[in-house]
């Protein structure tokens, strides 16, 4: 069962990042990463092509209340970003009576390698599991999807299944799957 989600007011630190709700001033920063090949194609999304169609993308998060931007503490440019989404797919028992949500992620290319995404992920699942009270996690990638794999097993997922999917972009590929338990709990 999805948990509630709404990021309104929530800023998390780690050592290099603020986890923040995006802001209408990010659109720059947003676009520098969302335009470049191979980027969005990683995350199941064509590059962007017009700085409107980032805005249109970005006023969606504000909306949704569920995605983080990530920000760089040394000069507080947006590298990247963290949602906690509707889950795609069932579980079954006993998942079918916790509470959970799914993390979706993408980063600029020119940081990918450096450990930005795991040092965000385990942030955002510390407050799911211990401020919100998250029964589980789930994550996905496709599977040619190697860096969003190594991401995955860092933060300690474990495997679940593999199932078919459409991406955002019309194309059909399969995905793996990965879950997270509450260690709380």
């Amino acid at each position: 069962m999805n948990a509630n989600v709404d990021l309104t007011n929530v800023i998390l630190k780690t050592d290099r990042l603020i986890i923040r709700p995006w802001k209408k001033e990010d659109l720059e920063d947003f676009y520098e990463y969302a335009k470049v090949d191979g980027v969005g194609q990683m995350a199941g999304w064509n590059p962007h092509t017009s700085i409107q169609e980032s805005e249109t993308v970005l006023s969606s998060f504000m909306e949704e209340k569920n995605v983080f931007a990530l920000e760089l503490k040394e000069n507080h440019k947006v590298i990247g970003s963290l949602g906690l989404e509707k889950l795609s797919i069932s579980l079954n028992k006993p998942y079918d009576n916790y509470v959970g949500r799914e993390i979706g992620y993408v980063l600029s290319k020119e940081y990918w390698g450096k450990g930005f995404m795991p040092e965000a992920e385990r942030r955002v699942t510390e407050f799911c599991f211990e401020e919100e009270k998250y029964d589980f996690l789930l994550c996905r990638h496709s599977i040619a999807n190697n860096q969003s794999k190594r991401v995955i097993e860092k933060c300690g997922f474990r495997f679940v299944k593999a199932n078919t999917r459409t991406a955002l972009n019309g194309t059909e590929h399969i995905s793996l799957y990965y879950v997270l338990d509450n260690p709380t709990q």
